[in-house]
């Protein structure tokens, strides 16, 4: 399956930037709840293990608050892998405003 690594510089501390990680999966969730199914989130201290189904394939992976910087590790279907980069642009573009 293939992979996504993304690591995006914050100057906001772990715990600054887990709360606004868990505030954008509320709003995403609310916004397109139409588009996605089967959330589910762990969270164990600063690492959130996710999956959920979008447009019928199943995505999954890991995202860790660290003091300086947020790290996005994902599984994405083959069928997504001609999206691959447009898919990691939109979610650093998200994730550093996010963070800002």
């Amino acid at each position: 399956m293939p992979k996504i690594h993304l690591s995006v510089p914050h100057g906001l501390g772990a715990e600054e930037a887990k709360k606004r990680v868990v505030n954008l999966v509320a709003q995403t969730r609310q916004d397109f709840g139409d588009k996605i199914s089967d959330v589910s989130e762990a969270w164990t201290g600063l690492v959130n293990n996710f999956s959920f189904r979008a447009m019928g394939f199943s995505v999954g992976g890991k995202l860790e608050a660290q003091p300086a910087q947020v790290l996005i590790d994902m599984d994405i279907p083959f069928a997504a892998l001609p999206f691959k980069g447009r898919i990691e642009s939109e979610l650093l573009a998200h994730a550093r405003q996010l963070l800002a």
